[in-house]
């Protein structure tokens, strides 16, 4: 098989023997960052499948010699993993139906229009991320997800204290992946390859949880019919996360931090004295140190838990997070279900960047797997949205500056977005034209839209 020879941008073959498709799709593709190759002929582009490592394929059905079916079939038996999307000209229902079920990612009908292609490089690139990124880490339900700076600052932080066993305090709303981080430290450090024990402090009644972190012996208690390890004990050369710890009681609290401190303990109704070693790794929603002043929280406690802290920052002040953790989720379904990727719709992009999302990264998923469930069509619209984010609404033409602008910079970039759109007005939203009137390289003419927020469901090849 083809090596990527250390290839930063991904891949993507095209296959076409209409060679104006070819060169234009090149286009397209150089604009978002891809590199590309391209066959005139079913033959030719399986040889290039075999000696590059393709991240992404498009293919068009009606070819001499191999058509497009053919090929396809070909392909999957190469790299069954690798997304195609079939290229119609004279798509049919009975062709999509036909290429779907041979394991094509997706089908788009000639001619090809802007609105569509690009979401779906997009979503390819991201699904060829979540590939490798799982990869690496092993275990994909667990991904940091965001390209924010606070995002990138918790990636750099895991990095650093992961290898360390300095204990670790995870504060932030609900929602927002306090486990994730916790199970990114635990799977990053050299403990890696052991237990991994998470106790909801929250969850478990009072009267319970002495027995759920430290075990009991036989006869300790009513039912208690056997001896049962606890969370500590079966978290023994690995870490233990104690989730919500700010709803402990002021008695576990303190049987919690003498075990902290001695490394041992005794199961419930047992003499014998237990040796564990344990990284801990708390997380709360609540301002302990707030807590502190009300008497509800240990001080030793916290200052004992709290040798590397870490704060995840709320969904709603991660901007731009919103739309890459969405598609993200509906990838992750698109797996699960065997189904082609949605994406939501420019309009309904700006209700999500408006919504306060209190129930964060949480909420999110949650809205995105209901919605791949009850929306049929490949693009969610405003209409599709629940009530509440229906009524949030963004000024398009100002996102990128929600205030007047207050430096040079701003000032700046306020009216190059302004004069790109009326240009873009006044040659009929075509960015190839629209380049060459105010002299700049369209992939970088492509590169200032997206960055500037303006709708690309209105751009012309």
């Amino acid at each position: 098989m083809g090596q990527r020879q250390n290839q930063a941008k991904p891949l993507a073959l095209i296959i076409d023997d209409e060679r104006s498709i070819c060169s234009t799709l090149a286009g397209v593709f150089s604009d978002e960052g891809w590199k590309s190759l391209t066959a005139s002929s079913g033959k030719e582009g399986i040889n290039y499948y075999k000696n590059n490592h393709v991240d992404l394929v498009l293919l068009d059905v009606w070819m001499k010699g191999l058509d497009g079916i053919q090929t396809l079939q070909k392909l999957k038996e190469i790299k069954g993993e690798v997304p195609i999307v079939i290229m119609s000209g004279h798509g049919t229902i009975e062709t999509a139906v036909k290429a779907t079920k041979l394991g094509a990612f997706d089908f788009l009908e000639k001619p090809l229009s802007l609105e569509k292609l690009i979401p779906m490089i997009e979503h390819a690139a991201k699904l060829q991320s979540l590939r490798e990124y799982g990869n690496n880490l092993g275990d994909h339900s667990y991904q940091l997800i965001g390209e924010s700076e606070s995002i990138g600052a918790i990636h750099r932080k895991i990095k650093v204290v992961a290898p360390r066993n300095s204990w670790v305090l995870i504060t932030g709303e609900n929602g927002t992946g306090k486990e994730v981080v916790a199970r990114n430290i635990h799977l990053q450090s050299t403990r890696g390859d052991k237990s991994f024990v998470a106790v909801n402090c929250a969850a478990i009644p009072e009267e319970l949880i002495e027995s759920e972190l430290f075990g009991h012996a036989k006869g300790a208690f009513t039912n208690a019919l056997s001896s049962k390890k606890g969370k500590f004990e079966l978290a023994h050369q690995g870490t233990l996360f104690l989730d919500e710890i700010g709803d402990m009681s002021l008695k576990t609290q303190a049987k919690i931090l003498r075990i902290l401190q001695e490394q041992s303990f005794e199961r419930l109704g047992d003499t014998q004295t237990i040796s564990v070693d344990v990284r801990v790794i708390a997380a709360t929603n609540k301002d302990l140190q707030e807590e502190i002043k009300l008497g509800s929280f240990r001080e030793d406690l916290y200052y004992r838990l709290n040798v590397i802290p870490i704060h995840l920052t709320p969904l709603r002040e991660r901007g731009r997070d919103i739309l890459v953790l969405a598609n993200f989720f509906f990838e992750q379904l698109s797996l699960e279900l065997g189904e082609p990727t949605k994406c939501f719709s420019s309009e309904a992009e700006n209700n999500l960047l408006s919504y306060h999302w209190p129930g964060n990264v949480r909420e999110l998923r949650n809205l995105v797997e209901r919605l791949s469930i009850l929306v049929t069509s490949r693009f969610i619209e405003v209409d599709d949205l629940p009530d509440y984010i229906k009524e949030c609404k963004v000024d398009t033409e100002n996102l990128s500056e929600p205030n007047s602008p207050a430096t040079l910079k701003e000032a700046r970039s306020h009216f190059e977005k302004s004069f790109i759109i009326e240009k873009l007005e006044e040659h009929g939203w075509n960015i190839s034209k629209t380049a060459e009137a105010i002299g700049v390289e369209r992939s970088n003419l492509h590169r200032k839209l997206r960055n500037f927020g303006i709708d690309l469901k209105r751009l012309k090849m």
